[in-house]
């Protein structure tokens, strides 16, 4: 809600180095109370971040270009747990204990001060949206960043923009409005499901090392062992955005990651030989994991419009979906054994139910309302159908 009335290339890089400042202030934490206490903070910081990255590349590329981009921003997933399997290989190998400092602190403490920096570098590099008098970088001249933003509307089959003055500003939603539309639009429910069953599944994220580890890999191999997976699923990310993009479609891309997933899983259940497992859990982390973007990137296709409702459905959905997180950590317990029967089980299944979801969505959404439900939805559109495209702000 917050970034369609802040500039992006100030609210963004924020979150980034508020981040990095409190990561290094958990390197420094000595009792659990401490501890809990700035996670929470951190928690209340970066959920900002993933969301409007996603907002903002939807206000700058159109249907065939954005969903290269979104998995460019989410291969991150990817490829940062892959540097950090090499970081924490490094550091923790290389300097617990060092000045009587623990493996685990030094690596905070490190991760802690790249961020910071790369938040403070983004305040020099990321443009605002196109349509405003500060966005910067590559579109310096009123026509260009016009017509940024009439092509974005075109592609959502839109024909008009805001005027640019404030004469019916009143008319647009406000972020209550925009919430209720959001929370009324049966879509967003269905968006959800499917969003809450992946990120379940990347649960078994954090449980790499220690699957690995029961396995016979030391704790340090067991981190570099983490490497493989992430480069898998970074190349997944990247290669099927592309196919994506060139056959306009997110449906059928998700229901296939999502049964890739759900075989993959159950493979590694069942398999004896650990070579299979880890091949399994390979394709697995990759399949939910490149199942992401084309996921948000189908919601923000089915619901472009008006940009307030948008962008809180892209945060509601993921803010509520990522509560999946909670419950999807408690399937992996010690207790269960090398084998890891509960997690394997519930993954397997909720990526069946993810792709059998999406398969049917056609037939679901014939059903729903295909007209704006909310009075203050309904003006909105009206009002964009009353205006014409006029000169963007010099």
């Amino acid at each position: 809600m917050l970034l369609t009335k802040v500039r992006p290339s100030l609210y963004l890089p924020t979150i980034v180095w508020v981040w990095g400042l409190i990561v290094i202030g958990l390197s420094q934490t000595q009792t659990y109370t401490g501890f809990l206490t700035g996670r929470l903070f951190l928690g209340r910081v970066e959920a900002g971040l993933f969301p409007g990255a996603i907002y903002l590349l939807t206000c700058w590329y159109t249907a065939s270009e954005v969903g290269k981009r979104f998995c460019a921003f989410c291969a991150s997933g990817c490829v940062a747990p892959g540097l950090g399997g090499i970081m924490a290989g490094s550091v923790v190998e290389g300097l617990d204990g060092a000045r009587g400092i623990p493996g685990w602190c030094w690596l905070l403490l490190v991760e802690g001060i790249v961020t910071v920096a790369c938040g403070l570098g983004l305040y020099l590099v990321l443009p605002d949206y196109p349509r405003t008098i500060s966005s910067r970088c590559f579109l310096n001249s009123p026509e260009m960043r016009r017509l940024a933003h009439v092509r974005i509307l075109h592609d959502w089959g839109l024909l008009v923009v805001p005027t640019g003055d404030n004469s019916n500003k009143k008319l647009l939603m406000t972020s209550r409005q925009a919430l209720l539309a959001v929370v009324i639009d049966l879509r967003t429910w269905f968006f959800l499901a499917g969003y809450s069953v992946i990120i379940m599944g990347i649960s078994i994220s954090y449980f790499v090392p220690s699957i690995l580890r029961v396995t016979g890999y030391t704790s340090v191999t067991a981190q570099w062992m983490t490497v493989p997976i992430w480069a898998t699923g970074a190349v997944f990310q990247l290669a099927l955005s592309w196919t994506s993009d060139r056959m306009r479609d997110r449906r059928c891309h998700v229901a296939a990651l999502l049964a890739l997933s759900a075989a993959s899983c159950l493979v590694s259940a069942v398999a004896e030989s650990q070579v299979v497992k880890y091949v399994m859990i390979c394709l697995l982390v990759a399949g939910l994991h490149t199942g992401l973007p084309p996921m948000l990137n189908w919601m923000s296709e089915a619901m472009p419009f008006p940009d307030q409702k948008r962008s809180v459905a892209i945060a509601f959905v993921n803010g509520f979906g990522h509560l999946a997180i909670i419950y999807g950590s408690y399937l992996w317990p010690r207790s269960d054994g090398p084998q890891r029967i509960i997690g394997f089980a519930c993954v397997t299944a909720a990526g069946g139910v993810g792709a059998l979801l999406a398969a049917a969505a056609p037939y679901l959404f014939r059903l729903l309302p295909k007209e704006p439900v909310t009075k203050a939805e309904r003006d909105t559109w009206a009002l964009h159908q009353q205006e014409s495209v006029q000169r963007a702000p010099p």
